[in-house]
């Protein structure tokens, strides 16, 4: 790989970031936290770019200068003093040679095609059911919770309604109109999960929080669902089968399907 196509690369890797961190892209793959740094990652790979292709530029145009200078010089001389100045400058430099092939990097380096497909060619989907129920839920206990207004129904996040049922004993839930949004896991037993995929930094470490469902459950539910579940708190928790956390239950009044959220994971258990 030559110097040309390095920077040819770092500009569209750039251009890429860029691409997906000034659209919903970038949330398949990190916190909306982190999109400042996604952004000044992309500035920083094009104006890399930008500095190889003039640094390039410059070192030709020095070595067309000096090879422009030396061949004036050794024609304006004569007689066997300047043969042999001519006779020495006319052949290659000792290090001309490795100079020229020096700035070729190692074919490994072609290996940086490969984020760059992927961010152009694949739109990975946000982790669903399928990672849900062979990971373990990952509630933690939170070291506060915000106040929640005093009337009308709670809309809670799945993180907020499970650690408020878990930690919080149910205290701040009873005798309230709850509604949560989640999508739809099932697991081996057919005991049916509203879940969200909590992150810490991006996708790769992200963890489901669940909520087993009880009382008018949906007669049919397809797995990746979304849906808003609307009921009441129920003291009942499960262990989870597969790490032996904790799974609150929410008694569940009505259901409705809902699209797919602008950012399908959640990012407030660690807030």
């Amino acid at each position: 790989m030559n110097r040309q196509a390095q920077s040819a690369l770092l500009f569209l890797l750039g251009a890429a970031l860029w691409h997906a961190g000034t659209t919903d892209l970038y949330l398949r793959y990190v916190k909306a936290g982190l999109r400042p740094l996604l952004l000044a990652a992309a500035v920083v790979l094009v104006a890399a770019a930008v500095a190889s292709v003039g640094y390039g530029w410059r070192r030709a145009r020095r070595g067309a200068w000096a090879t422009s200078g030396s061949g004036s010089a050794s024609g304006s001389g004569c007689g066997p003093e300047s043969g042999s100045a001519s006779g020495s400058g006319s052949g290659p430099e000792p290090g001309a040679a490795a100079e020229g092939h020096g700035h070729h990097a190692p074919h490994v380096s072609w290996l940086l095609l490969l984020p760059l497909l992927a961010l152009i060619l694949v739109a990975p989907p946000a982790l669903g059911s399928y990672s849900a129920t062979r990971t373990g839920t990952a509630l933690q206990q939170p070291l506060a919770y915000p106040a929640l207004p005093a009337t009308g129904p709670l809309r809670l996040s799945v993180v907020d309604y499970a650690g408020r049922a878990v930690y919080g004993k149910g205290r701040t839930l009873e005798g309230r109109r709850i509604q949560v949004t989640g999508f739809v896991a099932v697991d081996r037993s057919g005991t049916p999960y509203l879940v969200r995929m909590a992150l810490n930094c991006c996708a790769a470490d992200a963890q489901p929080v669940k909520i087993g469902l009880t009382g008018a459950i949906p007669p049919v539910l397809q797995p990746d669902t979304w849906l808003t579940a609307t009921g009441t708190y129920t003291p009942r928790t499960e262990k989870d089968p597969v790490n032996g956390g904790p799974i609150p239950f929410l008694r569940v009044t009505t259901a409705a399907p809902v699209p797919v959220p602008h950012d399908p994971y959640d990012e407030s258990w660690n807030t």
